[in-house]
């Protein structure tokens, strides 16, 4: 081989790489809802939360999902959620989620994505 198809090569991989790559959030990873709460976010600040969907506080309407997310650990702390898209599938009190969005203030946040784990197939 010669060195102009070894530099073909290489571009070629690191194009696919870009491509590929493309989009992906390498930003923090998710926090849980006391760490959240417990740090110095500004309003307008981006932030990814673990937690569960409090029981009794799921409201689904024609234009909103609000819903208070709390630690799954089981801790005092809470989040006010308010998310404008879609219902996503299975979406139900006591189930964990993670939320990326926005801080509006301290203790709520305008969630952009909500993410629900996949129910376990096996029981014990």
């Amino acid at each position: 081989m010669n060195s102009k198809n070894i530099l073909i090569s290489i571009v070629f991989v690191i194009g696919v790489a870009v491509v590929g790559l493309w989009g992906v959030d390498f930003s923090a990873g998710y926090q849980s809802v006391s760490e959240v709460v417990s740090s110095d976010h500004n309003p307008g600040e981006s932030v990814n939360v673990m937690g569960s969907i409090k029981t009794g506080s799921l409201n689904i309407s024609t234009e909103t999902i609000t819903f208070i997310l709390q630690d799954n650990e089981g801790g005092s702390e809470e989040i006010q959620v308010e998310y404008t898209g879609d219902v996503p599938a299975n979406l139900v009190e006591g189930q964990d989620i993670s939320i990326s969005g926005i801080i509006v203030d301290h203790g709520h946040v305008e969630a952009s994505k909500i993410i629900i784990g996949c129910p376990s197939r096996y029981t014990t």
